[in-house]
């Protein structure tokens, strides 16, 4: 394991390279501070990567990912880091010690992303960025538009013929199958913590039947599927045998507004559901669809008026009733979602091809908590200290939020971090 240093004074950490990390470290870069961005994964972008569309142009994530990450490439004060965890932040506001380890991507710069690399490898390994509904090659890139522009071999493959396959097939040298875990030292002013979230694990939800029947999906792995560069290359196809679906529920609050799981409204699920029946209904025109919901929140005058457009369509129905359970038909594959209806009483049994849980947002800090001197609301959110100042929690690292809010919140937090550096 090696070690460097790098340059002192005057700079800001950004943890996390999703759409709050990319914000904050642009706005700051862009008036004159230097930025260490430090990423976990092979690649930036964060859950936005993943998502097929997203407001309130109904926007595919190259729409402004492209550009961020082109100004990021453009500006010399922004150091990336992907591959890489903080480790311990000491100190104080205007003068942290940050300790960070970057692992091996077994790929260097030479890459051209010619793909020469995964044709040779023959194993195969799950696809995280798919929720797993796919496959891909040892060596992969990430995603079509990933930045870095970079392949990565996996560390399941190294030891293996096949990573030597991948050496071998490479004109370039870029495959360096001996690269070992390296730490890095740095001395910051300031740390903006964009660590993001997660989706709710749907497995705890116990009376809605995900992985238990095929044919229930969580609202991410719908974005997968919709999207081009998904498992399914843009076509909504249910999991059990690849049919086109004639009729999809929608199961708002999915571990959201649950004491069990996750007491508040996580903001986005209501508008993510709404937005995915619209990817049902292009592909589908005579699709039935249903939405089962406790109450639906669509804040602002366009999603509003995006909701009252829904409404008006003769195949969409807006179902006011928690889900109490679900069921299949070992026949056909198909499920029954059973819900009272809130407004008649009535008990609906309703039968559909695919089920859609709008599971909630979960902040990644709630699972395993930060390395430094952070306090957290009782559901894993970061609560910022503005009086200390120093280290500061953006987008949904400290509270659910859409990309626009996310965004707008970002740069509150890249002010912040800028002041600290001009009062200390």
């Amino acid at each position: 394991m090696t070690e460097d240093r790098a340059p002192a004074s005057g700079s800001i950490l950004v943890v996390g390279g999703g759409i709050s990390g990319l914000t904050t470290a642009l706005e700051a870069a862009e008036v004159g501070y230097e930025v260490f961005l430090v990423e976990r994964n092979p690649y930036l972008g964060g859950r936005v990567a993943q998502l097929n569309q997203y407001f309130p142009k109904l926007c595919p994530p190259t729409c402004g990912l492209e550009i961020n990450f082109r100004r990021i490439k453009d500006n010399p004060r922004i150091k990336v880091f992907t591959m890489a965890e903080v480790e311990k932040v000491s100190g104080e506001p205007g003068s942290y010690d940050v300790s960070i380890t970057i692992q091996p991507r077994y790929v260097n710069a030479n890459c051209t992303c010619c793909g020469d690399c995964a044709d040779a490898c023959e194993m195969e390994i799950a696809n995280d960025f798919n929720f797993g509904m796919n496959r891909t090659k040892g060596a992969y890139l990430p995603f079509p538009m990933a930045f870095p522009f970079r392949y990565v071999i996996s560390p399941q493959i190294i030891g293996t013929d096949d990573a030597q396959k991948a050496k071998d097939a490479c004109k370039y040298d870029a495959v360096e199958l001996d690269m070992e875990p390296k730490t890095m030292n740095l001395k910051v002013g300031a740390v903006v913590w964009a660590t993001g979230w997660e989706p709710y694990d749907a497995t705890k939800i116990d009376n809605l039947g995900f992985g238990r029947y095929p044919n229930i999906i969580t609202n991410m792995m719908m974005e997968r599927l919709a999207s081009p560069s998904g498992p399914t290359c843009g076509t909504v196809l249910r999991p059990s045998d690849d049919k086109a679906p004639e009729s999809v529920a929608f199961v708002q609050c999915a571990g959201s507004r649950d004491e069990n799981h996750l007491p508040y409204c996580s903001y986005i699920c209501c508008m993510a559901s709404l937005k995915q029946a619209t990817y049902v209904r292009e592909r589908y025109p005579d699709a039935k669809i249903y939405i089962f919901y406790i109450d639906l929140r669509t804040p602002g005058l366009k999603y509003e008026r995006f909701y009252q457009k829904l409404k008006e369509d003769e195949n969409i129905f807006f179902i006011k009733g928690k889900v109490a359970e679900v069921s299949e038909d070992p026949d056909t594959q198909n499920v029954t979602v059973v819900a009272e209806n809130a407004v008649t009483g009535e008990k609906i049994h309703q039968e559909v091809e695919l089920v859609v849980l709008a599971t909630g947002m979960q902040p990644t800090a709630a699972a395993e908590k930060l390395p430094a001197d952070l306090t957290y609301s009782e559901d894993g959110f970061i609560i910022n200290d503005f009086a200390r100042g120093g280290m500061f929690a953006a987008g949904c690292a400290n509270k659910p939020l859409d990309v626009v809010s996310s965004n707008q919140n970002a740069t509150g937090m890249a002010m912040k971090a800028i002041q600290t550096l001009v009062n200390r």
